[in-house]
């Protein structure tokens, strides 16, 4: 794997702010909790916590930008750029379980989690088998969806609507119908991502059997020996 500079193994730009992601995952926590302390002004918690969570959600585009335009996509960098992105959207509504537990219900939770858990479980197995699934577009989709109402949800802990002169923005409701929109998006592209790996993990079997089947008949064959001639005298 192509490391693109100079220094040791694995040390670059891109891994560094995929690993200052990791590192934000317990800020975003501290953010979300009790603990967190308040200037005295409506909802300075609430959008504290939904900036810093936007602009860590938004360093998963550039790690991967800067990796391909400066030609530094490493080993190291495709193990930890999957595990900050899960790390980060599971322990947000984890958090966001005790934080709004109006909007984000355990089970909310539970579904974000899972899903994680089959595409990891999958993509381990589709690599022994040496074959990947690209990601599809719901499952993009899914990504987009889950920041959106990550953000919804902090902010509708603070405001249940805000008006702008006779103009209305639900934020409750708007934190609502993105919460379950997410858990939808998010089963509908397990699913989605679970028959893409069954085609391939089925073709790729399918493929292996004739290999074997091939090889074991071409060893089967054995060339007939030439029989000696026999003379008109020998019959």
């Amino acid at each position: 794997m192509h490391n693109g500079s100079r220094g040791p193994p694995g040390l670059n730009l891109p891994n560094s702010i995929t690993m200052g992601r990791i590192f934000c995952v317990p800020v975003l926590i501290w953010m979300l909790s009790p603990h967190f302390p308040h200037g005295g002004w409506h909802g300075e918690q609430e959008v504290a916590a939904s900036l810093f969570f936007i602009v860590v959600s938004i360093s998963d585009g550039v790690d991967g930008y800067l990796a391909r335009r400066r030609g530094q996509i490493t080993t190291m960098g495709m193990l930890l750029d999957p595990i900050a992105d899960k790390l980060l959207i599971c322990s947000a509504y984890i958090a966001l379980i005790q934080f709004n537990p109006h909007v984000v219900k355990p089970w909310i939770a539970v579904i974000v989690i899972g899903r994680e858990f089959l595409v990891s479980g999958l993509r381990s197995i589709a690599s022994t088998e040496g074959f990947t699934i690209e990601a599809s577009d719901l499952g993009k989709l899914k990504t987009v969806i889950q920041i959106v109402s990550v953000v919804a949800a902090t902010l509708a802990h603070g405001w249940y609507e805000w008006h702008f002169g006779w103009f209305i923005v639900p934020v409750d409701l708007f934190a609502v119908v993105g919460i379950y929109y997410m858990a939808a998006v998010s089963t509908l592209s397990a699913v989605d991502y679970f028959v893409a790996f069954w085609r391939k993990i089925d073709r790729a079997t399918a493929t292996r059997r004739s290999s074997e089947n091939e090889f074991v008949l071409s060893r089967r064959k054995k060339k007939t020996p030439p029989q000696p001639a026999r003379n008109a005298t020998q019959l």
